[in-house]
């Protein structure tokens, strides 16, 4: 059977790459989002537990802590279900993401088991918040032509950010030990390793983009209004949002 380059691989990436340019601007304010949390979260995720054990903790602690945050997650889930509801999407992956940044801050600057505890289970509410809201806000901000590659995509992106992150903390530890003329097993190593690139990250970061989706929506109601109202194609402006919009109302 011979290989065609053109029909095998060349135009299955052309219709993909297609679909990927029908992402609406939410959700492509959503992916920068997902690499920006993907990196600093997969930072965490590795040095997490030689933290714990650098402390002098044993496995058993490391294992409750996780099931902790698990279980936490899977007996709200309904809860921050009806909560996405009430405050609505966008403000719950914000609220989502500023409640994993101040955990992870917490639980350097207080390290007990107490504070673990507590905070784990703060870190459960918000990654169920997080995993509850995500596919709504998706569906919402996407079409059936493109929503299988958004989903595929975002997950994609998820999986590369992550691996980008567990690289990234590999050599955090080593960096910041030097700088404080430590170990780079010590705790305080792993600690400020993931506390000084995780937590602003994901607090300033995810802040940033979500407030941004936050700020699109009400922008978005205000141009689409304007748009309803005027029997021609208003100025407005240069804005790549804006023009989108302009252009989505012209093929209505």
């Amino acid at each position: 059977m011979k290989f065609n380059v053109q029909t095998t691989l060349i135009k299955p990436l052309n219709d993909y790459l297609s679909k990927i340019t029908l992402f609406q601007y939410n959700a492509r304010l959503y992916l920068v989002n997902v690499i920006i949390s993907g990196v600093s979260m997969g930072v965490f995720r590795l040095l997490f537990n030689f933290y714990i054990l650098s402390l002098g903790f044993n496995e058993v602690l490391m294992g409750r802590l996780i099931t902790t945050s698990s279980l936490t997650a899977l007996i709200v889930a309904l809860p921050m279900g009806y909560l996405a509801d009430v405050i609505g999407r966008k403000r719950s992956l914000l609220i989502g993401g500023l409640l994993t940044g101040l955990s992870i801050i917490g639980m350097v600057l207080w390290p007990t088991i107490f504070v673990f505890y507590a905070l784990n289970v703060v870190m459960g509410f918000s990654q169920s918040l997080w995993s509850i809201t995500m596919s709504p806000f998706l569906m919402e901000n996407s079409s059936e032509k493109e929503r299988t590659y958004l989903f595929s995509f975002g997950h994609g992106l998820h999986m590369l950010s992550g691996f980008a992150g567990n690289w990234l903390g590999g050599y955090l530890t080593t960096m910041i030990g030097s700088q404080l003329s430590i170990s780079s097993t010590d705790s305080t190593s792993y600690g400020w390793s993931f506390a000084l690139f995780s937590s602003p990250t994901n607090l300033l970061l995810n802040f940033l983009m979500r407030t941004l989706l936050i700020l699109c929506s009400s922008t978005c109601s205000t141009v689409n209004n304007r748009l309803s109202n005027s029997t021609t194609s208003p100025n407005l402006g240069t804005c790549p949002r804006l023009k989108y919009i302009q252009k989505q109302h012209k093929n209505q």
